[in-house]
């Protein structure tokens, strides 16, 4: 049994968010791939934030797409995280994509395209992935499936996955007409037989954002193939016991 341990934003619920101090200490932790949310700044440039504005991780106001890198480079996120990390700051997709290639982690990448399209936001994001070589570890997620109707368009061979609160909206036979081959669904409105179902039809299912030890662990044994969390750490220590549990069984 093997499940990739992906961690939310980088290790975010020690770090702030979507920063290369998370990403790199989701790394240490343990964690198998870094799930990220890219946008575009002012000047076009794509971005690791969650929110479409900066009030809640900067206490700034104002949209992301009304700033320049350079102003964002001047905003912190760090702040309530104690002085060491007040100055952790809002890194591009190519920063993140420099320090990953050294690396053995995967990439998931949501596009934060559901309330402003950000035109050319796609090709951005995917001329990067294969000027910096690692398309055969990247993931592709969106709540915005247009976006990856448009990702499979320009490059074929992408792997691309749907985010879904609930699985009623997204049957297998609607993930496959995306030309997708996994989904993201909220855990909470998941049970055995839809994991079962997907993976028939070899769709990988990696739910979201699972942090809670009960939650972890019924995921594991329900053989996910991945689990999004904000505790990497945790949940990589919930697998090996998991795993040792098993082995006794035999």
């Amino acid at each position: 049994m093997s499940i990739s341990i992906i961690a939310h934003r980088g290790y975010s619920g020690k770090y702030p968010e979507n920063t290369m101090l998370a990403f790199k200490a989701a790394q240490k932790a343990g964690a198998d791939g870094i799930e990220t949310d890219v946008q575009l700044s002012k000047d076009g440039v794509p971005v690791l934030i969650h929110d479409e504005t900066l009030n809640r991780v900067a206490k700034v106001n104002g949209y992301v797409k009304d700033f320049t890198l350079k102003e964002l480079n001047e905003i912190s996120v760090g702040k309530g995280f104690g002085w060491r990390i007040r100055k952790a700051f809002i890194p591009t997709l190519e920063e993140l994509l420099a320090w990953i290639t050294k690396t053995n982690l995967s990439l998931n990448i949501e596009l934060k395209n559901s309330q402003f399209p950000y035109e050319t936001m796609e090709e951005k994001v995917i001329e990067m992935i294969h000027h910096y070589k690692i398309a055969d570890r990247a993931i592709y997620s969106s709540f915005n499936h247009e976006s990856l109707l448009k990702i499979n368009k320009i490059d074929s061979n992408a792997e691309t996955a749907p985010l879904c609160k609930r699985l009623k909206t997204c049957s297998w036979q609607y993930i496959k007409a995306l030309g997708a081959s996994g989904v993201h669904p909220n855990y909470k409105y998941l049970n055995k037989k839809d994991i079962k179902d997907m993976q028939k039809q070899n769709i990988k299912v990696r739910p979201y954002t699972v942090n809670q030890k009960q939650a972890i662990k019924r995921l594991i044994n329900w053989n996910v193939d991945g689990i999004i969390t904000d505790q990497p750490r945790k949940a990589k220590r919930y697998v090996y016991e998991e795993l040792k549990l098993k082995d006794k069984s035999y």
